[in-house]
């Protein structure tokens, strides 16, 4: 028999509004609220006193690589790897982003088929972490990606699989859903190894238009949704006129493609948080100091854009792209929405409901998840402090109070490693440290 929880005299923020009422959960649901639950709780309910405290729906991570293991580099990433190893691994981060508030998350593309295999593992109750959708691998051409000659021409290699004629894109497609995939996605752009005076700095578009539709209608007419990675105007203009369900970065946007976006409401998920991490704590890790002003430039040209984006209706989540050094898991997935506050000038209510009830599309949960009202699924987290006021109290893991899962308030007593030393599994480097959330506030 499951058990029944009355939270009290907790700050209740749900749906961009806040105010103080109680929360009744029964079974895997939000049973009642406000005066409702205090009347419906039975006398041998769990009382949780939420005094001085701010009560919110879970966090949906929309943008997060759970099979990574937070890599120093790609060759770490693509050629240091084991199946099975990166799976028991990925299920203990799993577990270090639930206690951290995230109850949901998209991880858009894997390595192997650990996505697949995680996501098997926590819904059958063999491990415990967040409710999860996943990719496979992410379908690129060979001029597509960011890691240049590492990848290769054809065949597949770390979270990548390339895909070259019309035929192989459908083949892959088809294989992929076979194997039991959430999502599919495209990295629409990538770094072209030479560059010519022809190519603008950053990256290019590296698919046709007629082969992004050719990827969703394969994908959409077996219900399965498809994710692209555009880090350019032309890439983002192009997957929102093919048909994606969701956009990552959509960096640089100009007006024909804030106009594609806003006309098919494609939801977009900018990820600035691994972006922004460099920018501020970049010193901390030995980063590259010029890559500070271009990331800064990428997020100041795209935010009016999207902003835009907002304001027209389109629906913005929120994504951490948590997975490397960089982002490591557990630390930054709150971090977004205090961006959005900054840069986009939203409120910080409007971000919650960006990082909350906008990410339950994902799992096709729309007016079930992501809100604290009767009958919604009963995701939860209980933060010390006024969250309103500061966004940022969910970085301290010790303001974190309470979690709940479906109703199942998270064991957090069992404490997890931080980190394993394992023979092989690190080498090369994006920084010189994993840039926590401890180290990032270190003086």
């Amino acid at each position: 028999m499951s058990e029944t929880y009355l939270i009290q005299n907790a700050k209740v923020i749900s749906g961009g509004q806040q105010a103080q009422f109680s929360v009744l959960i029964e079974g895997d649901r939000i049973a009642a609220v406000g005066d409702d639950a205090e009347i419906s709780a039975s006398a041998d309910v769990t009382r949780l006193d939420g005094t001085g405290c701010t009560l919110m729906p879970g966090m949906v991570d929309a943008h997060c690589h759970i099979s990574f293991d937070q890599p120093n580099s790609n060759d770490e990433l693509f050629f240091h790897r084991r199946p099975g190893l990166a799976t028991m691994i990925a299920s203990v981060n799993a577990q270090k982003l639930l206690r951290a508030g995230v109850t949901s998350f998209l991880d858009p593309d894997c390595i192997f088929d650990v996505g697949i295999d995680l996501r098997d593992a926590i819904e059958g109750g063999v491990v415990e972490g967040p409710r999860m959708a996943t990719g496979g691998n992410v379908l690129i051409t060979c001029v597509g990606g960011t890691a240049g000659h590492l990848l290769p021409a054809e065949g597949k290699l770390g979270y990548a699989v390339i895909v070259q004629t019309a035929d192989e894109i459908v083949r892959e497609i088809r294989k992929q859903i076979k194997g039991g995939c959430d999502w599919i996605k495209v990295h629409v752009t990538g770094l072209p190894v030479r560059r010519t005076k022809r190519h603008n700095p950053g990256e290019i578009q590296s698919w046709t238009l007629d082969e992004l539709r050719l990827v969703c209608d394969t994908a959409h007419a077996l219900g399965i949704p498809v994710v692209g990675h555009c880090r350019n105007s032309s890439s983002t203009r192009d997957a929102a006129l093919a048909g994606f369900d969701l956009i990552f970065h959509s960096s640089y946007m100009e007006e024909d493609a804030l106009e594609a976006v806003v006309d098919n409401k494609t939801p977009l998920a900018p990820s600035f948080t691994f972006l922004r991490n460099l920018i501020d704590y970049g010193d901390k890790i030995n980063s590259d100091p010029g890559l500070r002003s271009i990331f800064m430039n990428e997020i100041e040209a795209t935010s009016a854009m999207i902003r835009r984006a907002y304001d027209a209706g389109v629906p913005l989540m929120c994504g951490s792209e948590t997975g490397f050094s960089i982002t490591p898991y557990g630390d930054w997935h709150y971090r977004e929405m205090g961006i959005y506050v900054e840069h986009l000038g939203l409120t910080p209510l409007e971000a919650i409901a960006c990082g909350t009830e906008a990410g339950a599309s994902i799992f096709g949960l729309e007016g079930q998840l992501g809100r604290i009202e009767s009958g919604y699924i009963a995701d939860l987290v209980l933060v010390a402090g006024d969250l309103e006021k500061d966004l940022n109290l969910l970085g301290d893991k010790s303001n974190i109070r309470a979690v709940f899962k479906g109703g199942k308030k998270v064991d957090t007593s069992r404490p997890l490693p931080k980190n394993w030393s394992i023979p092989g599994w690190r080498t090369g480097r994006f920084s010189s440290e994993v840039l926590t959330y401890e180290l990032a506030h270190s003086y």
